[in-house]
C-alpha cells in the first residue's frame, strides 16, 4: 500500500512538473532570430501577460513569474528583446545593450510589439493582455504604455522611470502600476517626479507603490538586495492589479 501511494505521489509530481514547463517560441525581427518562452496553457484562449525580462535577458526571475502566472490562470510569454547571439554575459555587456534600447526606444517598442503578436498567435485573448517588466523590462513596460500598444495595463517593477528630455509627454490610455523600491539609487527624485508629471499630463489611470527598506533588485531572490517580505507584497499587488484589469 505504501509503495502504491509513493508511486501515485511521484506520478502527480511528474505531471505537475510537466504541466509547468515553459515552451520555446522562435520568431524574427527581419533577419534577427528571437527566442521567447511561453507557458504550457497557451492552447487555451484566455487572459495573458507579456513578461519583459531584466537587462541580462531571460532569467530565472522572469521564468518563475511566468510559472506563477500560469498557476493563476494566465497565459504568460517571456519576450526576447536582444535576440540570438546578443545575450550579455556580464554587467558591462548588459549595460551596453540595455542602454542601446533605452536610447533607441522605438526599437525597444518594436521588439515588445513583436512579442505581443507572438502572444496573440499562441492563443491570448487580444482584449485581455497586460505587460509586466523587471528592471530594464520595467522601463519596457512604460515604453509599451508610451507607444500606445494594445494592452490593458502595464506593471513596471523596479524599472527605470526616466526618458529623454526631448520626448514630449503624450496621452497614456493604458493603466499603469509602478512598483518602486524606496532605496533604488538608479532612480533620482527628478526621474520620479518626471514620470508622475508624465502620467498626470497623459491623463493616465496610474498608481505608484513604494516599498520600504528595498534596493533596486528587491524582488529577485538571486540578488543581494532581495527583500522577501517586500517582494511578496509586490507580487501580491501585481496579482490584485492583474485581476482587476484582465478578469
Amino acid at each position: 500500500m505504501k509503495t502504491a501511494l509513493t508511486l501515485f505521489m511521484l506520478t502527480i509530481v511528474t505531471m505537475t512538473t510537466k504541466a509547468q514547463e515553459l515552451k520555446r517560441v522562435s520568431y524574427q525581427d527581419g533577419e534577427q532570430k528571437l527566442h521567447g518562452l511561453i507557458t504550457s496553457n497557451s492552447a487555451k484562449k484566455g487572459p495573458a501577460v507579456l513578461i519583459l525580462p531584466a537587462w541580462k535577458g531571460i532569467d530565472n526571475e522572469a521564468k518563475q513569474a511566468a510559472l506563477q502566472l500560469e498557476k493563476e490562470g494566465y497565459i504568460a510569454f517571456i519576450a526576447d528583446i536582444y535576440g540570438e547571439g546578443n545575450i550579455p554575459t556580464d554587467n558591462t555587456a548588459a549595460s551596453k545593450i540595455a542602454g542601446h534600447y533605452k536610447t533607441d526606444y522605438k526599437a525597444y517598442q518594436h521588439r515588445i510589439s513583436l512579442a505581443l503578436e507572438q502572444l496573440k498567435k499562441a492563443g491570448a485573448d487580444s482584449q485581455k493582455i497586460a505587460v509586466i517588466g523587471y528592471c530594464f523590462g520595467g522601463t519596457g513596460a512604460l515604453e509599451a504604455a508610451r507607444a500606445g500598444l494594445a494592452v490593458n495595463a502595464v506593471v513596471c517593477i523596479h524599472g527605470g522611470l526616466s526618458k529623454s528630455s526631448d520626448r514630449p509627454n503624450g496621452s497614456i490610455t493604458t493603466k499603469v502600476l509602478i512598483e518602486h523600491p524606496a532605496a533604488d539609487k538608479s532612480v533620482s527624485k527628478e526621474d520620479y517626479d518626471g514620470v508622475v508629471k508624465e502620467l498626470n499630463e497623459g491623463k493616465a489611470d496610474w498608481q505608484i507603490i513604494t516599498y520600504a527598506n528595498s534596493g533596486h533588485t528587491f524582488t529577485n531572490p538571486e540578488s543581494p538586495e532581495y527583500n522577501p517580505l517586500m517582494a511578496k507584497r509586490a507580487w501580491d499587488h501585481t496579482l490584485i492589479f492583474l485581476k482587476e484589469v484582465l478578469n
